[in-house]
């Protein structure tokens, strides 16, 4: 018998493949069991976190407050006039969103939000732009740094495939802690004093579902995990599951500790508002809003069809496949937005990469284009940004929303 190496045939290199994968080193889960979903804690902090596609399950002892109460409460959103504003996933394409809001700034009416929301790359950017222009130069600072190297470490192909990920997202998770820190923390549950909100997006894999974490609530709990935990929320949101390490949060359900797996608020939505279920008009009218509130959706993407010749071949079918998903998806969570907002009597505006911005990435997070579109989108913003009234393909206001 000789002992020269034969060649492979397909199907023993599959059977190897499936082999390595199978026997690859993640890391060890104690996952939550199905009947605690609804009851399990994260740290001990109430209401810290809610389902995205239910209102949340405290709204009943909300609307038992009186008018005295929700004036103390909420005493730097009662009676005012409201600005919320949603930040989408993107990937390299945040630099839009960071351009967008430095370039408002400049032009000089960029307003204070009464709530922000953010997922995947929005979530990296939305508690700058929840705190305002005082922390314009940190945004533009982070932004700066993002390069392939400050997000993440490729590992070999072999590796990714017995393990969690493609890559590491070790650097990313030190970028995440050095700007978001301790006095963010604390000013962030200043304004979470006053009402504001500041919500980021995940998705709980185990129960194939949004979550949408009040930052503030958390930052103001005094809890002493509370700055990690917040900065885990942000690392996840922005883990595009299989490119990415998935983030395991602990959660506890009376003595006993398990884990949830959560990834990429994108995997669930691009970018969320609030819940269809909840009756935003009552709740403007319990905080006496004055004039008819704004939403700001920036979509960090093109949203026109755009042509590629794809090869015929597994890796770029699969890619192309979800960059169409993601398109696809994202336009639709637009239109259900613009319904919520025709319901609720709010003004809707939308910015999203033009179709005349025809700059390509040429890597991962290439700092080029990221530079490019940045300017683009601040030299936009600066002369006035033309939002949209409407969500594509809608030509005229719907007569529900007239």
């Amino acid at each position: 018998m000789s002992f020269v190496a034969q060649p492979l045939g397909s199907r023993a290199l599959l059977s190897l493949l499936v082999l390595s994968i199978a026997c690859a080193h993640v890391p060890k889960r104690n996952p939550l069991p199905e009947e605690h979903v609804e009851d399990a804690e994260v740290l001990g902090i109430p209401r810290a976190r809610f389902w995205g596609d239910v209102p949340p399950p405290w709204m009943p002892d909300w609307w038992e407050k009186s008018d005295a109460e929700i004036k103390a409460r909420y005493s730097g959103v009662y009676g005012r006039e409201h600005n919320y504003l949603a930040i989408s996933g993107g990937g390299e394409n945040g630099a839009f969103a960071g351009g967008l809001l430095l370039g408002w700034a400049e032009a000089g009416d960029r307003p204070e939000f009464t709530a922000v929301t953010g997922i995947s790359a929005g979530a990296l950017i939305a508690p700058f732009a929840f705190l305002g222009t005082e922390y314009d130069s940190a945004l533009r600072e982070i932004l700066d740094q993002l390069n392939p190297d400050a997000v993440l470490d490729k590992r070999r192909t072999l590796k990714g495939l017995r393990s969690d990920a493609m890559a590491s997202t070790e650097p990313l998770r030190r970028l995440i802690e050095t700007y978001i820190d301790q006095e963010m923390m604390e000013r962030i549950a200043e304004e979470h004093r006053k009402g504001r909100e500041l919500s980021i997006g995940t998705t709980n894999l185990d129960s194939m579902r949004s979550v949408n974490w009040r930052i503030g609530r958390i930052a103001n709990s005094g809890h002493p995990g509370a700055l990690e935990l917040i900065q885990q929320v942000i690392l996840a949101s922005a883990s595009i599951p299989g490119a990415f390490p998935p983030v395991l949060i602990e959660v506890q359900v009376g003595d006993e500790r398990f884990d949830e797996l959560h990834v990429d608020g994108g995997a669930a939505s691009q970018v969320f508002l609030y819940p269809a279920g909840l009756n935003w008009k009552a709740i403007l009218e319990k905080l006496q809003v004055r004039g008819r509130p704004k939403v700001y959706l920036i979509r960090n993407s093109r949203l026109d069809p755009m042509y590629e010749q794809v090869d015929n071949k597994l890796f770029p079918i699969a890619g192309r496949s979800i960059e169409s998903l993601v398109r696809t998806q994202g336009i639709g969570d637009l239109h259900n937005i613009y319904l919520k907002t025709c319901r609720d009597g709010l003004d809707f505006n939308l910015a999203y990469i033009p179709a005349d911005f025809v700059e390509k990435s040429r890597e991962e997070f290439d700092p080029e284009y990221m530079k490019s579109l940045f300017d683009m989108a601040f030299d936009r913003a600066g002369a006035g940004y033309p939002w949209e009234e409407l969500p594509p393909e809608l030509k005229e206001v719907p007569p529900s929303c007239r």
